[in-house]
């Protein structure tokens, strides 16, 4: 096990039951400030689209206030879909974010919709989802970020605004190898989401650090691995989570997308041989239990992808559940306190 593991958040902005897209994002402005508090390294929030049970469509207008609500947390993307978007205006988006807060902005990217491909086509009438073109989009987004004449550039004719002295940290958000593989050409660091695929993530890790080519923005590989993930001193609270997340994976996998799960639903859902099976599966996604438990098994996580960075998703059916959980975990790996000032509640 790593001497000191660092704790992060994504922060996926779920909507809760008999609530709205508002109270969620107010939701998460507590979170980003509870978590700055208790020293937590980096706060990223995901993009997603045409669901009713998400808020995040825009994780670059959010970082905004998030970074404005908060003092030392990196703010990020975890991530920008790529594909969605024009590379030029995502390389000036980070920018501006950059300069307002130098030193805190994180740009990860990834390759999947965030949704399904017709919005995606919408968003992006030139998505061809073709993975040339997300490699030439990698290309040039670098090239943008750190003012390299490139053909993507027009050779340097076409530059990202405004123009600064610091960059955002790249990071590859992958449940892949391939994309390890793409982060580990680039020079970026990674992120492997063991919270879409519990499968080959360690290898991918390895695979990654064994290929890496130092590049202008970083020197040596950086990696993380994120799960989602519930701490309880109530076993049986634990176990209520633990139903919910499942019959919430299960759920998305069935095409209920737009299901916003209670511990009702899922502790009175009977699940077929089959659908049990891949519940088994799918809690392979999932570190949840009391404190001796996440003491353990987030340990062995980090052992077993070889990184000293845990990037936290938590699902719960009360903010309170999901707060407490972020404070027990950063007490139990003696995540280091900070002084914040006092903001005006919103």
């Amino acid at each position: 096990m790593p001497t000191k593991i660092l704790l992060s958040v994504l922060d996926q902005t779920p909507i809760r039951k008999d609530r709205d897209a508002p109270a969620a994002l107010q939701e998460s402005i507590r979170l980003a400030r509870l978590a700055d508090s208790l020293g937590y390294t980096r706060y990223w929030i995901s993009e997603h689209h045409n669901t009713s049970t998400l808020a995040g469509a825009a994780p670059e207008v959010f970082i905004a206030r998030l970074a404005a609500e908060t003092k030392h947390i990196r703010l990020g993307s975890g991530g920008i879909m790529l594909p969605n978007h024009s590379t030029l205006k995502v390389a000036e988006n980070f920018r501006l974010l950059e300069a307002l807060y130098p030193g805190r902005i994180d740009l990860g990217i990834g390759r999947a919709p965030g949704g399904d491909r017709l919005t995606a086509q919408l968003l992006n009438p030139g998505n061809t989802f073709d993975p040339q073109d997300y490699i030439r989009q990698i290309r040039d987004l670098e090239a943008f970020l750190t003012d390299t004449p490139t053909p993507g550039t027009f050779e340097g004719k076409i530059r990202a605004i405004p123009k600064i002295d610091t960059r955002p940290e790249l990071w590859m958000l992958t449940s892949s190898g391939e994309s390890a593989h793409l982060a580990a050409h680039f020079g970026m660091a990674l992120s492997f989401a063991q919270f879409i695929n519990p499968v080959g993530g360690p290898e991918a890790v390895r695979a990654y650090k064994d290929r890496f080519r130092p590049s202008a923005t970083l020197a040596e590989p950086k990696a993380s691995v994120g799960v989602f993930a519930f701490c309880s001193e109530d076993p049986e609270k634990a176990a209520e989570v633990q139903a919910l997340v499942d019959y919430r994976l299960l759920g998305f996998e069935k095409g209920r997308y737009d299901e916003i799960p209670t511990v009702a639903a899922a502790t009175a859902y009977e699940y077929t041989p089959a659908e049990y099976q891949r519940v088994l599966y799918n809690r392979q996604r999932t570190a949840i239990g009391t404190p001796d438990q996440l003491r353990t098994k987030l340990g062995n996580l980090a052992t077993d992808f070889g990184v000293d960075e845990i990037v936290l998703s938590t699902f719960t059916e009360t903010a309170e559940d999901r707060f407490h959980s972020y404070e027990l975990l950063a007490g139990l790996f003696a995540l280091r306190p900070r002084e914040i000032p006092t903001f005006q509640e919103s």
